[in-house]
């Protein structure tokens, strides 16, 4: 393993916060920690419950036929009492691919729902190790596929269907877009990717540099990949739709928002793909936020450069839908 390398400087409001959170969780998660971690409640869904029901959410669970055929369930969340038509944002929960459920960072979704009218639905995919690739991208694709079939019982106005996550739910959005522009499925506005997880083959500078210390390290990288793909991660036979970031052709991809922060392992693979989705002729738009460790918006969210992020990614949604 390279040693270490010197980092970008975590901003000194995050790097506070990071203290606090650092007793909650281990650095570097490992294959063993994986039954533990799941019983934590990392998604806090109580509390989502409680956020839907005061801000006048309903929320109900569909069944519906996975990767395989097999049963999965998506949730519909929309305004009570929501009437006529508006925008679809299909949601893939993050989790490194082996944790969280389709309720983990759904809440950022919110305002936009209720700002223009529109339904979230939220896909609960298989996890690995238990279901390695291709279940997790294939679940999210079926779950997409029946929320475009189901567009008009919905409400969905089907011209204005944004694909979003954030981490592994980021990494899995950009493999279903992949998808539906290969297997000419729904077609979609735009593809949310809040630092996405992409590229299993661990070799950029930020991998190298964010080793043992911040939130989701190399090392939980490499846990998360390897659950995922097993004796494949890092070798020849890995689909695109698994690790995006080895996608070599992304012409014809709907418009694209990615962020990370500066001081974390997906920087380098983030910033390369939107680099390529440039190259490819296709609309993209890149922020790398300075001092910024893995989901900082969600452990620190009233830090100064967590309310840029989001009001970022809010300006990027308001334009797109406008």
């Amino acid at each position: 393993m390279t040693d270490t390398l010197a980092r970008p400087p975590f901003d000194p409001e995050l790097e506070a916060a990071l203290a606090l959170v650092a007793d909650q969780m281990p650095t570097t998660l490992t294959s063993e920690m994986i039954p533990i971690m799941r019983q934590s409640p990392v998604s806090g869904e109580d509390e989502i419950f409680v956020l839907l029901d005061e801000r006048g959410f309903t929320r109900r669970d569909v069944t519906i036929a996975g990767h395989g055929g097999d049963e999965i369930t998506v949730s519909v969340i929309e305004k009570e009492g929501r009437t006529g038509t508006g925008p679809g944002f299909f949601h893939t929960h993050g989790g490194g691919m082996i944790l969280g459920n389709r309720w983990l960072g759904v809440v950022g979704f919110l305002d936009w729902a209720e700002r223009f009218n529109g339904v979230i639905v939220t896909v609960e995919y298989r996890l690995a190790p238990e279901f390695p690739d291709p279940y997790p991208v294939e679940d999210c694709y079926a779950a997409l596929v029946w929320t475009a079939d189901h567009a008009e019982d919905l409400g969905i106005d089907l011209s204005r269907l944004l694909i979003g996550g954030g981490s592994a739910g980021g990494g899995l959005a950009a493999g279903t877009t992949l998808l539906a522009r290969d297997r000419r499925g729904p077609a979609l506005i735009g593809q949310l990717l809040i630092y996405p997880m992409l590229d299993d083959r661990d070799e950029t500078v930020s991998t190298q540099q964010i080793d043992g210390i911040g939130v989701w390290d190399r090392g939980s990288n490499i846990t998360g990949w390897t659950a995922l793909l097993g004796d494949r991660k890092g070798g020849a036979d890995v689909s695109i739709y698994a690790a995006p970031a080895r996608a070599t052709d992304l012409a014809g991809l709907p418009p694209a928002f990615i962020d990370c922060g500066s001081a974390e392992v997906f920087r380098d693979e983030d910033v390369a793909y939107a680099t390529r989705l440039w190259e490819a002729g296709v609309q993209a738009e890149l922020h790398v936020w300075a001092g910024g460790f893995h989901g900082f918006d969600m452990f620190a969210p009233h830090a100064a450069v967590a309310q840029a992020m989001l009001a970022a990614r809010d300006n990027w949604v308001n334009r797109l839908l406008a």
